[in-house]
């Protein structure tokens, strides 16, 4: 039986559209920075400075992109890739910032276990976790609520019904 040959065919691609071959990601970087208040002092600036990046036009997005945000602390998650470019994802405030805006303190307590310092309803615990659920591990809002409930406790901040 007489060989057939293959037909050429592209074997990188396929005979699909190449896509082109992802960044190479260098380093994540964790900040937490007032919503629309990023400038190039530090932290910012040395974080983003060792790294190479364009420190003012990071804080140029951020701070347009945080723009509706009031004042509440805003934690962001750099992804610096190694031809100094970045993508950055901007994640939901601390639950310690938003207990502390619901309960109406400055600070949490020094002594959780013997000191309270204010008191959330069970009401606001739950618009707590709604607003967090998307970057708590929790798989559910019972759990979410108990996670925020935990993290009161230990702030010295009463959870009542």
């Amino acid at each position: 039986m007489p060989l057939i040959p293959e037909p050429a065919v592209n074997k990188t691609c396929n005979q699909k559209p190449c896509m082109a071959a992802p960044k190479k990601i260098k380093t994540m970087i964790k900040l937490q920075i007032p919503a629309g208040k990023a400038n190039p002092a530090p932290p910012i600036g040395p974080a983003l400075g060792q790294h190479g990046l364009n420190i003012a036009e990071f804080c140029q997005k951020f701070n347009a992109a945080t723009q509706g945000r009031g004042e509440e602390v805003t934690p962001v998650e750099i992804t610096v890739f190694e031809d100094r470019t970045y993508t950055f994802i901007l994640k939901t405030p601390p639950a310690s910032e938003l207990i502390k805006k619901a309960a109406g303190i400055a600070k949490g307590s020094g002594k959780s276990l013997t000191e309270k310092v204010g008191k959330i309803t069970q009401a606001q615990v739950k618009e707590i976790a709604e607003k967090k659920m998307s970057d708590l591990t929790a798989k559910d809002l019972l759990a979410a609520m108990k996670t925020i409930e935990g993290t009161a406790r230990q702030m010295g901040v009463e959870v009542v019904d």
